[in-house]
């Protein structure tokens, strides 16, 4: 090897390196708002209209002045002749009098004269003799000719002002952060019709062993289905990216190499491997990696996961590539894309926020971890009958070992789909009690 030590690395001193050499974000480019969910911005959202654009009403009922109401009450209300009404979508063609009323819709504007708005709860249509209707809510039938009020509005009550959400020129939305349902709503609503983003990055997955058969292949004598490309390329997609599906390739340098060449052709952003970066016989990714660019740092003090490569190549492009080599167990593959190239994507991506919120837990087993090396423990989490997270007087949440058939090994997948998240462990503990408060990453929900 070149350009890396074979010292473990700690999670920071990787995790720094492998950020230090992400090149930047991606491009920019254009796309209207009902295609940028998920996209991350390149650039602020302003807002382009004020919000509300004029005083509303917040009910449905009717526009009055404050103090032709001031002493209503159920036992004596005060009577308004109602003069007309302004739908939603539609303006006053008249104001309000003194001693009168307009009956209004959510959302209409206020008319002039206004300052009040009394929701039609509160009020009761007189018949022609002047005895009161039937109280109820019905602000949909014939206009009436008056309304008895029987509550008291104060000036502004029920009334939306203008600009009360947003303004015309404000930042609404920061660069580097992502569209949200709730982000594209807010963007829409502000008067855009398109947002700049990131280009998602294109991440190249290769999958690696000459155990190693496509799902659905026939597994004979010594093969085992692919785990890491599938579960690779949905982590990626579920982090930000695009996948190039490389396919699966022998114990091979001459054919691991072609395909990296092949993702770097077809413009990677970065590629991951799995399998071939530990000491073995047939662990030819290294070599790989430093046939086509450089590696930087090899293993990091982790379990599962020690077995871990990072490099950089230049495409024919002039941008460059970053390599992770993931270890060929698909647990400890999935645990060293959180900590490592999760991070990284979404570096790519231009997002701000690169690493998953931490959680304080309890771990209510007993467990046995490697001395020096920091362990990260699929955790379930004790629920209450809503299906939320059980936690203690102090807030954390209570955690249990995710069990497969085997326990917790690098190769138990069923423990991992059951997980909610990551215990973790640090380097100096060899054996953590059932109660000991622990660190606690949760994992995304399906």
């Amino acid at each position: 090897m070149t350009g890396a030590g074979d010292e473990l690395r700690s999670v920071e001193a990787a995790r720094d390196a492998i950020l230090v050499a992400v090149p930047g974000p991606t491009s920019e480019e254009i796309v209207p708002i009902d295609r940028a969910l998920g996209r991350v911005l390149s650039r602020p959202v302003v807002a382009a209209v004020t919000l509300p654009p004029w005083d509303n009403s917040a009910m449905d009922g009717y526009a009055v002045r404050a103090a032709d109401v001031a002493g209503a009450s159920e036992g004596q209300p005060i009577r308004l002749e109602v003069s007309g009404e302004v739908p939603a979508g539609g303006a006053a063609d008249r104001a309000v009098e003194r001693g009168s009323a307009i009956r209004i819709a959510t959302g209409a504007p206020i008319p002039d004269g206004a300052d009040a708005v009394v929701p039609v709860e509160q009020t009761t249509p007189p018949d022609a003799a002047g005895t009161p209707g039937s109280r109820g809510r019905d602000a949909a039938g014939p206009l009436p000719a008056a309304i008895l009020v029987h509550a008291a509005g104060a000036a502004g009550a029920h009334i939306r002002r203008r600009g009360s959400d947003l303004s015309d020129g404000e930042e609404i939305l920061t660069s580097g952060s992502a569209m949200t349902p709730a982000a594209v709503a807010l963007a829409a609503g502000a008067g855009l019709a398109t947002v700049h983003v990131r280009t998602p990055p294109r991440v190249a997955v290769l999958a690696t062993g000459n155990e190693v058969r496509a799902a659905g292949e026939e597994l004979g004598p010594a093969g085992i289905p692919d785990a890491n490309g599938p579960g690779l390329r949905a982590l990626v997609e579920t982090t930000g990216g695009t996948t190039i599906d490389l396919g699966i390739a022998p114990d091979d340098q001459a054919d691991v190499v072609g395909r990296l060449r092949s993702a770097l052709a077809q413009g990677a952003d970065a590629i991951i491997v799995a399998g071939g970066v530990s000491v073995g016989p047939y662990d030819v990714v290294k070599l790989a990696f430093e046939s086509i660019g450089k590696i930087e740092l090899w293993r990091v003090a982790v379990q599962p996961g020690k077995p871990f490569a990072f490099g950089t190549a230049l495409r024919a492009d002039g941008g460059t590539a970053l390599l992770f080599g993931l270890p060929g167990n698909p647990v400890s593959s999935f645990v060293t894309f959180e900590l490592f190239v999760r991070p990284a994507i979404r570096a790519l991506a231009g997002r701000r926020d690169l690493l998953r919120p931490v959680d304080r837990a309890v771990l209510l087993d007993e467990v046995r971890t490697a001395h020096g090396r920091r362990a990260f423990l699929r955790v379930t989490a004790e629920r209450d009958s809503d299906g939320a997270p059980v936690r203690d007087t102090q807030g954390r949440v209570q955690v249990h070992l995710s069990r497969g058939p085997a326990g917790q090994g690098s190769h138990v997948l069923s423990a991992l789909a059951t997980a909610d998240g990551l215990a973790v462990v640090p380097e100096e503990v060899e054996t953590s009690l059932a109660g000991a408060a622990t660190p606690l990453w949760w994992l995304d929900p399906a």
